[in-house]
């Protein structure tokens, strides 16, 4: 299997997307190196910072040190809590013009536009900021983000896991969806904003179910359904990055021996 193509699939989920980097340290200990990248939304920043080179570790450091989702810092008189060009701030540095096709893996990026109502994908000859931030403006909390004369929003709109982006080029997928539905009780559905928040996150769910099917290997955890979009405490980032390290480390070892021929590069 030395030359079969890996597909990695890193879904939407704000804060809850360092679980991926987590998943991403655990590859790393197994030696597993996806070639082809689909992103959504907080999975495009994990995505991207890992394509162009930083370490799992070096994401986690990065999400604690910007407190990337701490929307409370910003009020904007606009469609949006928050200006989406704020992300260009934090991202820049890194990134500066670089387009996605100098990162060193092939990364897909959905983000939807609003006025066509389509779903675009973002590779090669965009701006690597561009798209991430095209891809992460979540509606109502940021507002949409202009590329021309295209006005995008978050990409979780229509496809918050892009795995049918690109599972007609891999021979083997692993995906990573971090938005499971929380466990309810009567109790807990009380209020106009917890009928809502369920109402659509059962919504989003249905929508994306179907794709897990694509992955050889799926990776996810009812424990993130604890944790918010917006996590700003440092020591809360640290725990969602260690569920998705725990994840794919107990999914690995319930079958080792197929993982191993399937995705090892080794010859």
């Amino acid at each position: 299997m030395g030359n079969s193509k890996i597909g990695l699939v890193l879904s939407g989920g704000g804060t809850r997307g360092l679980a991926h980097a987590g998943v991403l340290k655990f590859l790393k200990e197994k030696n597993i190196e996806p070639d082809i990248l689909s992103c959504c939304s907080a999975g495009s920043i994990v995505g991207s910072l890992y394509a162009f080179g930083k370490s799992p570790e070096e994401i986690l450091d990065f999400f604690q040190s910007v407190y990337f989702f701490n929307w409370k810092h910003f009020t904007f008189n606009q469609p949006g809590l928050v200006s989406s060009a704020i992300f260009s701030t934090y991202l820049n540095p890194i990134f500066e013009e670089m387009t996605i096709g100098d990162l060193s893996k092939d990364v897909r990026i959905v983000a939807t536009e609003l006025i066509t109502g389509q779903q675009k994908v973002f590779e090669k000859n965009y701006k690597v900021v561009d798209a991430i931030i095209a891809s992460s403006c979540i509606p109502g909390i940021s507002t949409p983000y202009f590329i021309g004369k295209e006005m995008y929003s978050d990409g979780g709109v229509l496809n918050n896991f892009p795995a049918d982006v690109i599972h007609n080029e891999c021979d083997k997928m692993i995906g990573v969806y971090v938005t499971p539905p929380q466990d309810v009780e009567l109790n807990d559905l009380r209020s106009i904003r917890s009928v809502t928040t369920r109402a659509y996150e059962l919504l989003s769910h249905r929508t994306e179910i179907y794709k897990f099917a694509f992955c050889d290997w799926f990776i996810t955890s009812k424990k993130l359904s604890k944790y918010g979009t917006f996590e700003r405490k440092p020591q809360r980032l640290e725990e969602i990055f260690q569920i998705g390290y725990e994840e794919a480390k107990r999914t690995f070892s319930e079958n080792e021996e197929d993982f191993i021929s399937i995705f090892s590069k080794k010859e």
